[in-house]
């Protein structure tokens, strides 16, 4: 065999991922697609908009090949993953429809209106297939991933209690979220379901929720303002504070352990400056890092992989309906 003969090896191909996306608001615009280009391995195909022009024009900025305002014709191109931004109230039946044409499904919160829509997307998802996860950005800031790990180490010693803070300036106005039809609620299902999503991810399961869901500032159609205290089924408690009336806010996490504590700040409500994790434990200086980073970014590249790869992103649809559970019995509480 001649030495300098070269061997050819097939060539090996990286798969992108194809991406179709649903709804075209401010944060599809200004946050989603800017992350998604970011990332290699991803490829954005198709977009849906009720109105046609609105689909187009994100299309365009965001070299897209496609643009639809019928839905049924967007799910017949060619992406494999839909991304669905649209109104709370078009989840249910776009999450539906999405899967049973095959397609994987990143759903913004909160996942439907009801826990009983919940339960049919979930199980429409599994019947087809298709991996169903919620976009539950804090979940992936890189501080937060830490605290989780010093929690699971036992760092802390045992949760007493997690209180998390998500407050913020926004007057009513016409965007669908003070349309109680169209949202499903205020500040509770708008800001609310992400801090009861952290306390899960810190804390575990939650056995009991009370508080209170009301209009402090603003007398629109939905809540403005929502405090609650839950109980964790592994012993401790954690709290939640969501407005929609109050600026200058501090919203921080604070995780109180039986040996020590910590803090995030500035990862909520707050796009410019670093996240800083402060650790205060037993027997040791206190210690704080500061970390900036793109939320949306990292759950984007850790839903990329784990599809690619063809698992289920580490946010389910059971996530979703636990999620909505909660905040029904809050809300029935505070009728």
């Amino acid at each position: 065999m001649n030495a300098a003969r070269k061997i050819k090896l097939p060539l090996v191909r990286s798969k992108k991922l194809k991406w179709g996306v649903a709804g075209c608001g401010n944060y599809l615009e200004n946050t989603f697609l800017p992350a998604l280009t970011m990332l290699k391995k991803n490829k954005l195909i198709s977009v849906y908009s009720s109105d046609l022009n609105r689909a187009a024009k994100v299309a365009k900025k965001f070299n897209a090949e496609k643009s639809f305002n019928n839905f049924a014709d967007f799910l017949n191109s060619d992406f494999d993953i839909l991304y669905i931004s649209s109104v709370n109230s078009n989840h249910h039946w776009q999450v539906i429809e999405a899967a049973k044409k095959g397609k994987h499904i990143l759903c913004e919160k909160p996942l439907a209106l009801s826990s009983a829509q919940a339960d049919e997307m979930i199980e429409i998802c599994k019947q087809n297939n298709v991996f169903l996860t919620i976009n539950y950005v804090f979940r992936y800031h890189p501080l937060v991933i830490k605290a989780k790990e010093l929690i699971d180490n036992h760092l802390i010693g045992k949760i007493v209690s997690i209180d998390t803070h998500f407050n913020t300036k926004y007057v009513p106005n016409d965007n669908y979220r003070f349309n109680k039809k169209e949202s499903g609620g205020g500040a509770l299902r708008d800001l609310g379901t992400h801090m009861i999503d952290l306390l899960r991810f810190f804390g575990g399961e939650i056995v009991n929720i009370s508080g209170i869901v009301d209009n402090v500032i603003y007398k629109s159609e939905v809540d403005d303002f929502a405090n609650a205290i839950v109980k964790f089924e592994r012993g401790g408690y954690g709290s939640f504070n969501v407005s929609f009336n109050t600026q200058k806010a501090f919203n921080r996490i604070e995780i109180l352990g039986s040996n020590g504590s910590i803090s995030i700040d500035n990862i909520i409500a707050n796009k410019f400056s670093p996240g800083k994790l402060s650790i205060n434990l037993k027997s040791e200086v206190r210690k704080a890092f500061r970390k900036r980073a793109n939320k949306q970014l990292y759950l984007l590249r850790a839903v990329q992989k784990s599809i690619l790869k063809h698992e289920q992103p580490q946010i389910t649809g059971h996530d979703g309906l636990v999620n909505i559970v909660l905040m029904e019995r809050l809300e029935q509480q505070c009728l």
